[in-house]
């Protein structure tokens, strides 16, 4: 028999959003590691308001909003309010109830920049790697390390001249502006979109783009992120940060830290095994000497690094497939730091929800 379809004339609805979400659903495990992580931050959100005054969006619920944001690759934050208002999944797991008002995106922005000045991606990313350790998935022995350049929120036409003697570009609302001949430096030219953000080329079949540079350590146990640094883009950044990730990780005990024929030089060598650290280094042998020798390639574990080591692209891959690192959407080193670090506390998560199970 056929159902009539009546319309939709109820005024009120006696179902608990608790009920409305499955079971099983992936975010049910998330948002109890998330809780476990928001606990332990307590103390240091505290310090970050006033005793008194109009109270604000209150920080537990903007930090999973903005998960929400990377986990579903919602492109703005406008975008993010609009599904609020409306997505019952959304309402659970940031925890508003089904009549609470949503905020303005001006205000939400206003708010995140609160948490950007707290360092609290930071904090968040430490108390999700606490909980991994707390588990016993955590290598702290096998360790590998690698740089990707994320894409600055402005055009090459912003890259202008710093004593302003570049050409203006064609009139027009998006007027064309050549280039060709012109030498080009991050000595001479600076982008008034993002001033922060330099020229960089990753490699010689690369064009140069505007940008910055993420740092990852990874453990190879598991594929966690363990750490994450976020510099301007130089020559020497990726090897700078990768030396500085290793003497910031805890104990002293030797490891291993594998990486590309990137860093294959003799000072990052040599300063790894000042850091108690065995190089586990792709040898670079285009034309020069490598600087890691047989005292390093002919223990079986080499070769198990290598092979390890990859999977520290499926890291960066995720960030900018499903996370906003692909083209960056603010601006500035502290801004893209912490949404480069907020992005690994999420990969973390998925990566937690899917060693401990999904079970309730």
């Amino acid at each position: 028999m056929r159902g009539n379809e009546a319309p939709q004339v109820n005024l009120f609805s006696y179902v608990h959003l608790e009920d409305r979400i499955p079971r099983r659903h992936p975010l049910r495990a998330m948002r109890r590691i998330v809780d476990d992580a928001l606990t332990g931050l307590d103390g240091a959100f505290a310090a970050m308001y006033a005793t008194t005054g109009r109270p604000s969006i209150p920080p537990e619920r903007l930090l999973r909003a903005l998960l929400l944001q990377i986990f579903y690759s919602i492109r703005s934050e406008a975008l993010l309010i609009e599904q609020l208002d409306y997505n019952l999944l959304f309402r659970w797991f940031v925890g508003l109830g089904i009549d609470d008002p949503v905020w303005d995106p001006s205000t939400f922005s206003k708010n995140r920049d609160r948490l950007i000045e707290a360092e609290v991606a930071q904090g968040f990313f430490e108390q999700v790697l606490a909980q991994a350790a707390a588990k016993d998935l955590l290598s702290d022995e096998h360790f590998s390390v690698d740089g990707t350049l994320l894409e600055a929120w402005a055009s090459q036409k912003s890259f202008q001249r710093k004593d302003g003697g570049s050409l203006p570009p064609a009139p027009g609302r998006n007027g064309e502006a050549d280039f060709k001949g012109e030498p080009r430096s991050n000595k001479t030219h600076q982008s008034t979109t993002d001033p922060q953000a330099l020229s960089y080329r990753k490699s010689d079949n690369q064009p140069a783009r505007l940008g910055y540079l993420g740092h990852v350590l990874m453990e190879n146990r598991n594929g966690l992120v363990v750490d994450t640094r976020l510099t301007q883009a130089t020559g020497t950044a990726e090897r700078e940060a990768a030396i500085a990730m290793v003497e910031a990780r805890p104990g002293n005990q030797r490891v291993t830290v594998g990486a590309d024929k990137a860093y294959d030089t003799a000072d990052f060598v040599d300063r790894l095994r000042c850091a108690n650290a065995t190089p586990h280094v792709t040898q670079n042998t285009s034309g020069r000497r490598s600087a890691i020798d047989g005292r390093t390639t002919r223990h079986p574990g080499y070769t198990v690094s290598l092979r390890i080591r990859k999977r520290i692209e499926e890291c960066f891959g995720w960030g900018k497939v499903v996370g906003p690192l692909r083209k960056l959407h603010v601006r500035g080193v502290a801004k893209v730091g912490f949404v480069f670090t907020l992005t690994f506390a999420a990969y973390n998560l998925v990566r937690l929800r899917n060693l401990v199970g999904a079970a309730p």
